[in-house]
């Protein structure tokens, strides 16, 4: 059986891709193996180095409040960025040149510097023209840098699903009489969205990710900063930290996109169906009130 994207596979194509496949699992097995050898050779999988993680003190100091600044710092950024980035993408399609450009301006200035400038620039400008609290200015330059990139890449995302929308949506609601933000409001939008979901929840993801620069490079005790702390703490069990807090990354990121997909199978179904009940009789009376028919004198 064919489908649009590709032709059924033959004979010799299947036993070709079942040998490759036997090759792939082989070298993925053999370099697991390998990096199980290094890591016991090395001592990285004594008992010792993974036992604090099995206890309390290492989840209550080190582990759960840097979750804490992360998710912090990320529904922040999320919270600004979303829909800043939704009235940047809708300003780019304006017919104004006056709002076009320098929407334009504004997104391809901050798409085009790498998140770390953004997050350092915002740290020294808050030292240096506010009173915000040297505890404070990390999550502060954090959440600036994460909130002016990504919601210029999300305002490019925002244009290009309203975009990518058949012509004749705009030209039906047009020629009944909509203006053009209520075109924007009532029928672009809404059908967007669930095509946007699946990049703008990648962004999310990003997002989420990125603030482990602010603990690198900026000392914001997020959960990547955590896993030194703890290393230091607990005496060089650093794959260990490292691990346990790449599986809460995964963990965290896996939980969002699974809550994504659900969103966007809830609103392709939604869409299927207008959820009004219609009955008989409520047939009849709409099929005649155009004409008058079934009226009482």
């Amino acid at each position: 059986m064919s489908s649009v994207l590709y032709d059924a596979q033959g004979p010799r194509a299947k036993r070709r891709n079942i040998v490759l496949t036997v090759v792939f699992l082989v070298a993925v097995a053999a370099l697991l193996w390998w990096v199980f050898g290094t890591l016991k050779d090395k001592g990285q999988l004594e008992w010792a180095l993974w036992e604090p993680f099995f206890h309390t003190e290492a989840w209550s100091t080190f582990i759960w409040p840097g979750l804490q600044n992360t998710l912090k710092a990320a529904a922040l950024a999320v919270i600004i960025a979303l829909p800043l980035g939704a009235v940047l993408g809708i300003a780019r399609l304006s017919d104004h040149a006056w709002v076009r450009v320098p929407a334009a301006v504004v997104v391809e200035f901050f798409r085009s510097i790498p998140v770390l400038v953004l997050m350092i620039f915002g740290l020294a400008l808050f030292a240096e023209y506010t009173n915000v609290s040297s505890d404070d200015r990390p999550l502060y330059a954090v959440v600036t840098g994460l909130v002016l990139y990504n919601a210029s890449v999300l305002a490019e995302i925002v244009r290009a699903g309203i975009l990518s929308l058949p012509k004749g949506q705009s030209e039906a609601a047009m020629a009944i009489g909509l203006r053009k933000g209520q075109l924007m409001r009532l029928v672009l939008l809404p059908q967007a969205v669930t095509a946007m979901l699946p990049a703008i929840v990648s962004q999310l993801v990003v997002i989420v990710k990125d603030t482990a620069l602010g603990g690198a490079v900026l000392t914001y005790a997020e959960l990547l900063s955590s896993a030194n702390t703890m290393s230091g703490y607990y005496g060089a069990n650093i794959i260990a930290s490292l691990t346990v807090v790449a599986l809460i990354f995964i963990a965290l990121n896996f939980a969002l996109t699974t809550f994504a997909s659900w969103l966007e199978r809830r609103l392709r179904r939604a869409k299927k169906s207008t959820g009004a009940v219609v009955g008989p009789n409520d047939a009849e009376i709409a099929g005649t009130a155009g004409t008058g028919a079934g009226g009482t004198l």
